[in-house]
């Protein structure tokens, strides 16, 4: 069966608006899928609409979800930008240069698992700068990051199996 990335996107994008409503589980730990719907964006989509579309996502969560506005923005923004950077390192040029997409399967869980790591990192240390800036101990910051970092690698490893291709080419 062929998946409908776009169907599954913006469901996803809800799903991650309900969890900000509902699922708050400490001060220490937010759950966030947003930076791995980023990640899985097809390869074929440039890098400048890669970017107009992690700011339109970041800015509805801000307006539906979350109520600091710009902040999940600001944060998803540099995921998109380093999208395909993170792609090359970990996965080789020759992904971008076929126009294929990742997966679980075809590239095996460690990597993948570490693409989101990096991608949840990027968007944490933003998002947690920006959020947080001078109004609280370094270190409450630190255990922020470190519990979201983990909370939010594994939230996302079955979505990134959802929104990735499950060919072996």
């Amino acid at each position: 069966m062929k998946k409908n990335f776009t169907i599954l996107y913006v469901l996803l994008v809800v799903a991650q608006m309900l969890l900000t409503n509902y699922f708050h589980l400490s001060s220490y730990i937010m759950l966030t899928i947003l930076p791995v719907i980023v990640l899985c964006i097809p390869t074929r989509i440039s890098t400048t609409a890669c970017l107009f579309i992690a700011f339109i996502t970041g800015i509805s969560v801000d307006l539906l979800a979350e109520g600091m506005l710009g902040i999940n923005a600001l944060a998803l923004t540099p995921v998109a930008l380093v999208r395909r950077p993170i792609c090359n390192a970990i996965f080789g040029p020759e992904l971008q240069a076929r126009n294929e997409d990742f997966s679980i399967r075809k590239y095996g869980p460690i990597k993948v698992i570490f693409a989101i790591f990096l991608a949840q990192a990027l968007f944490l240390i933003v998002y947690i700068a920006a959020d947080c800036g001078l109004a609280r101990p370094f270190l409450f910051c630190l255990e922020r990051f470190g519990a979201s970092l983990l909370a939010g690698t594994l939230l996302s490893i079955p979505v990134a199996d959802l929104l990735t291709p499950d060919d072996r080419k």
